[in-house]
């Protein structure tokens, strides 16, 4: 079960080496070789379907001078400084100071251990990859910047650095959308949530997305415009994508209705007409419009047509939650999922507590065919019609709340857990298993002492310490409420 994403991940990441110009005149042939073991990297970062931009060696001052203005010329999102041998700080500080973008230090040798019987001065430079990385870090501070975070091991056959390669094309894939987005935004929090409120202002300034304010009336003027074909096309990839069961025990629930499959297929069809006009990214809403009219009916089907675009890369977070929706974009631009959700029922019997939401979901992290069921009323909403359930993927989770300080900074709230296998309420919502440590009780309490939003995103797999270094990124308060020394 997958659906395709509307637009492919990307970043754009810069790549330079440094070296030391007084060795080349000294060792015949290791500036050759140093070149190919820069071009060995640029390969490795391509396979990361990145788009990818190589500036050469830097071996003097004269040449990173000369370089800085190329790097921030190119619109990078991430750069990587290989470190090819040992290389003179003169390479590395006009770059460090002037580059505004997140730079990482790759000191990958080509051997595993030096040959110690035939080792040589020649052997040695070629792989004197980490020398100069105390000297990169120590100018970095002395910049007034943060030390460079460093990749270390070998060039190839190495799981370890491979893996750290991935997780900064994927930072560079978050950082890339987040300073480009536009997310929509129509309607309000819901009942005027206090924890909701955002200043948009503060949201460009702290992520670099535009939010893009639009109306709820418009999503009729594109329902007009919607064919019996599109509308057609749209059942069938609901119907392949879901099951449709009997009820189970919640009386508000029924089996799928024709005319609630045929509300759900217009209004998603619609809203693909709505952000492709708009061009946005992602979208957070809330609206309840006038009983009886059309586009209460509208707008209060949404959620259906929300979870198909969510999981093809396009968050769409109800109860007009923009900082959830910004967690949501981040989450899936890491490819780990997104989806919107809150804390339900304890079960202290078995020591988890019940994470999910009503709506949207990314159901390409579902655990199984999700499920559709029309409801006669949502809880607390106005409005009836079709809603999505399931659990996400047994195994890991991370959970991620962007919250708001006193004094009006944002603050990344995360925990990992695990999603585990048992019954959920057949209710037309999503709810997960969610276990934490040390124990369900004591996680909660230091949970909502961090200042969450009541909403977060959840996705798959243990990702706390990559999403705080998007946090260190921005400079953007951020805790682990699981990690061991929390």
């Amino acid at each position: 079960m997958n659906v395709t994403r509307r637009k492919k991940r990307t970043a754009n990441i810069g790549i330079f080496g440094v070296g030391f110009h007084k060795y080349w005149s000294q060792f015949d042939g290791l500036l050759d070789e140093l070149t190919n073991k820069l071009n060995i990297f640029i390969d490795r970062v391509k396979a990361q379907e990145v788009q990818v931009t190589s500036f050469g060696i830097a071996d003097d001052a004269a040449s990173a001078y000369a370089m800085l203005p190329k790097l921030r010329a190119a619109d990078l999102d991430l750069v990587f400084c290989h470190m090819l041998t040992y290389a003179t700080s003169t390479s590395f500080g006009a770059i460090i100071r002037g580059l505004d973008v997140p730079l990482v230090l790759v000191a990958l040798q080509p051997l595993k251990a030096l040959d110690y019987s035939k080792a040589s001065t020649y052997m040695q430079l070629c792989n004197d990859d980490f020398c100069a990385v105390p000297e990169f870090t120590g100018v970095a501070i002395r910049m007034g910047k943060k030390p460079p975070p460093v990749i270390l091991g070998t060039l190839e056959d190495d799981p370890v650095a491979d893996n750290e390669i991935s997780q900064w094309c994927n930072i560079a894939m978050v950082l890339h959308d987040l300073k480009r987005a536009r997310i929509g935004h129509f309607g309000h929090p819901i009942e005027n949530m206090l924890d909701m409120q955002t200043d948009h202002t503060a949201l460009t300034a702290a992520f670099g997305c535009h939010i893009v304010q639009t109306e709820a009336d418009e999503l009729l003027k594109f329902q007009r415009t919607v064919t019996e074909e599109e509308i057609n096309n749209k059942k069938t990839q609901i119907l392949d994508l879901f099951e449709t069961p009997d009820p189970k025990s919640d009386p508000i629930t029924e089996k799928l209705t024709e005319n609630d499959l045929q509300i759900a297929a217009h209004v998603a069809a619609t809203l693909d007409k709505f952000i492709d006009t708009n061009n946005l990214d992602a979208l957070a809403y809330y609206y309840e419009g006038q009983e009886g009219s059309p586009l209460r009916q509208l707008v209060t089907n949404l959620i259906v047509g929300n979870s198909l675009l969510t999981a093809a890369g396009f968050p769409m977070c109800g109860e007009s939650d923009l900082k959830t929706c910004i967690a949501m974009l981040i989450m899936d631009r890491l490819d780990i999922g997104g989806s919107f959700a809150e804390f339900h029922p304890i079960d202290f019997n078995e020591g988890f507590v019940l994470v999910g939401h009503d709506g949207p979901h990314h159901i390409n992290i579902a655990d199984s065919k999700p499920i559709l069921r029309s409801l006669s009323k949502y809880h607390g909403k106005p409005g009836a019609g079709a809603s999505v359930e399931f659990k996400i993927k047994e195994g890991p989770i991370t959970i991620l709340s962007i919250g708001l300080t006193a004094n009006g900074r944002f603050k990344f709230i995360l925990a990992e857990g695990e999603s585990v296998h048992g019954p959920i309420p057949p209710t037309g919502n999503t709810n997960t298993r969610g276990f934490f440590k040390p124990d369900v009780r004591s996680f909660l309490k230091k949970w909502v002492a961090e200042g969450p939003t009541h909403h977060f995103a959840l996705g798959v797999g243990h990702h706390a310490r990559t999403i705080q270094q998007i946090a260190e990124i921005l400079n953007i308060e951020s805790v682990i409420v699981t990690s061991e020394d929390k």
